[in-house]
């Protein structure tokens, strides 16, 4: 086989830009939802914003539910298990009384979501009662403890994987902040014991368990009865946990969701120093572009994944090739056969380490050396022992000296050049805002920069300056649309959200999809506020002057074009049309909402407002720009 020059070098395994597909090859999530079904989840309640009651049975359910949909968009391969306990049926393999495990059949009780799972979960609450039921499996008088059944059923669940390669976490969903409080005596002192005994066991086995309350209208739910001992919450820490009072479904689903964002390592790495001092640190990736999860072909009979063989045919007797191909470099009309072996060799610019270079001043790099996200790294003792150490040395005098550390990193095929910048820890308000640790910056390589040729200048040959007066205007129209508080973690993807609204409708066969928000559209009310249009005129006055007619200066200047033209005679058909309504009249007798979309446009073109939304946001527009 002849060598292709420009895939000699090629090697999507190493890729840069593949890096954090290793991510799932590094940890995968195992969570066991844990609900607590006793009577008192069915009969609290707190206010929902549909002003319907809901009881925090419904809250749990929905909450989990809505977090099995966002799983399967962000990390598809983890695996889950859903328990109820304090039930009247039970359906565990360990026979426990008060402990139901939900499953749908062709589906291991621990294991990745369906779309199955889902739809019949949804419709759980309708058939609960009958098929499940509830009942109190704490009892005075009895020694059954349905806390500790449900804890010895979830971390039997758990024990699937290493806790090295998988994160064991136990969620659990309860309205009852003292489990025992009804038991008297020795028996409450031996079942506390127990119980904790038993959560105590799981987290030696590396199963984290997590505690989210549903706090009752008339009572906080006190975490310092009991469930501070369970998951092990001590002096500030147990300060700081407050459970929320009538929180909102909305604000469980957010704090969920935050929780299933684990931080995972995307790989580790050796830090080659100097004179053979070498250091583990693990990478961790902040911030990377989200794009839709991967395409696979299924067969269209049995819908099973397909796959991809791939035989070699001799040219010259056409039977399929059994041996290793072997390839070839025509020189000198002779064909240099290459090995396996010696094309790896080739190839080989890197051994994949961070190798140090050297370091320098932090006022050398600059904002635009930065060539995409960076990646976090922080020392790790796992496999190098004392990489902490001497990373904290290294760490503190870089901060001390202000400098940042030049180094050589890269695959086989991508070496590049990078910065390491220590980062300072932060913390407010007695919580960590920025951990300690330093940020790799991807460097560019001479060839990458491009310097700026072209200079703008008018027919004189001056290039245009901005005057006071024209600098104070935009100022000023800066200052009008200031967005306040602004941070990109404010605004998804819509293209994504529309993406998944619409698989989800699908998987689920739902009759809708869900509505999904642009929050990148622009704020049309709050742009069409008389003090922003006036600071866009007076800037606009600024610098073209009172005569400046966009649409004549692209005809001179051979630019306009057909769509320009059009746009300018829909204009003029608005304000023609619009001058054949009172406008005043319809809005001060509320007869806005008489007249058709179309006539609405009229109005709104006229002035040079935005046209796009429903009916109602037009006529919230038009009022909002007469001042009523």
């Amino acid at each position: 086989m002849e060598l292709d020059p420009d895939d000699v070098f090629r090697d999507d395994e190493d890729d840069a830009d593949n890096e954090f597909s290793r991510e799932k090859e590094s940890t995968k999530e195992l969570l066991v939802y844990l609900v607590d079904a006793s009577p008192k989840m069915f009969s609290a309640s707190c206010p929902s914003g549909d002003q319907n009651d809901e009881t925090h049975f419904q809250i749990a359910v929905s909450c989990i539910s809505q977090s099995l949909k966002t799983q399967i968009i962000n990390r598809s391969y983890d695996e889950v298990a859903i328990c109820f306990f304090n039930t009247r049926e039970k359906k565990n393999l360990q026979e426990l009384n008060g402990v139901f495990i939900f499953n749908v059949a062709e589906r291991e009780c621990l294991d990745r979501p369906t779309a199955r799972l889902i739809k019949e979960f949804d419709c759980i609450e309708e058939r609960f009662m009958k098929e499940i039921g509830s009942q109190n499996g704490i009892i005075s008088g009895t020694r059954e403890n349905s806390l500790y059944n449900a804890l010895w059923v979830a971390q039997a669940l758990l024990r699937k994987g290493s806790a090295k390669t998988a994160d064991k976490r136990i969620l659990l969903f309860t309205n009852e902040d003292d489990p025992f409080g009804n038991i008297k005596g020795a028996t409450k002192i031996d079942m506390t014991r127990t119980t904790l005994q038993r959560a105590k066991d799981a987290q030696d086995l590396g199963i984290s368990i997590e505690l989210l309350p549903l706090s009752q209208l008339d009572e906080e739910f006190n975490v310092s009865l009991f469930f501070a001992d369970l998951i092990g919450l001590e002096g500030d820490d147990l300060a700081q946990f407050l459970p929320s009072v009538g929180e909102k479904l909305e604000d469980m689903k957010d704090q969920l969701r935050k929780r299933m964002f684990m931080k995972r390592i995307v790989r580790k790495i050796a830090f080659s120093i100097a004179n053979g001092l070498s250091i583990e640190l693990n990478t961790y990736a902040l911030i990377r572009p989200t794009i839709p999860g991967a395409i696979t072909w299924l067969d269209s009979v049995s819908n099973r994944p397909l796959k991809t063989e791939r035989s070699f045919i001799c040219s010259d007797t056409g039977a399929l090739l059994q041996e290793p191909l072997k390839r070839y470099q025509p020189y000198k009309n002779e064909n240099i056969k290459i090995s396996v072996e010696e094309l790896s060799e080739i190839k080989r610019i890197s051994t994949g380490q961070l190798r140090l270079l050297g370091f320098k001043p932090l006022s050398c790099l600059k904002d635009y050396h930065n060539l995409r996200p960076s990646t976090f790294i922080f020392p790790s003792d796992e496999e190098v022992f004392g990489s902490t150490c001497i990373f904290i040395a290294l760490h503190r005098s870089m901060l001390r000296l202000e400098r940042f550390a030049v180094a050589f990193y890269g695959s086989s095929s991508h070496p590049q050049l990078v910065a390491l910048i220590a980062q300072k820890e932060i913390i407010s308000h007695g919580g960590q805002v920025e951990p300690p640790g330093m940020h790799m910056i991807y460097l560019p390589y001479s060839e990458d920069i491009r310097h700026v040729e072209e200079l703008y200048s008018d027919s004189n040959g001056a290039a245009p300056k901005a005057t006071d007066d024209q600098i104070e205007k935009a100022t000023a129209l800066m200052k009008r649309i200031d967005l306040k508080d602004f941070s990109v973690c404010q605004f998804s993807n819509p293209a994504l959200q529309r993406h998944y609204a619409v698989l989800q409708a699908l998987a689920l066969e739902e009759p809708d999809i869900p509505e999904t928000i642009d929050e990148t559209l622009p704020d049309e009310e709050g742009m069409a506020r008389p003090g922003v249009v006036s600071a866009v005129e007076e800037f606009k006055l600024s610098v073209y002057s009172g005569n400046y007619d966009e649409e004549k200066e692209l005809v001179g200047n051979g630019k306009a074009s057909e769509t320009s033209k059009k746009r300018k005679a829909i204009a003029d058909n608005a304000v023609k049309e619009s001058a054949n309504y009172d406008w005043d009249d319809l809005a001060d007798n509320g007869k806005l909402k008489d007249l058709t979309v179309v006539e609405l446009k009229y109005y709104l073109t006229a002035h040079n407002l935005p046209v796009a939304g429903k009916k109602e946001a037009l006529i919230s527009r038009i009022l909002t720009h007469m001042g009523k």
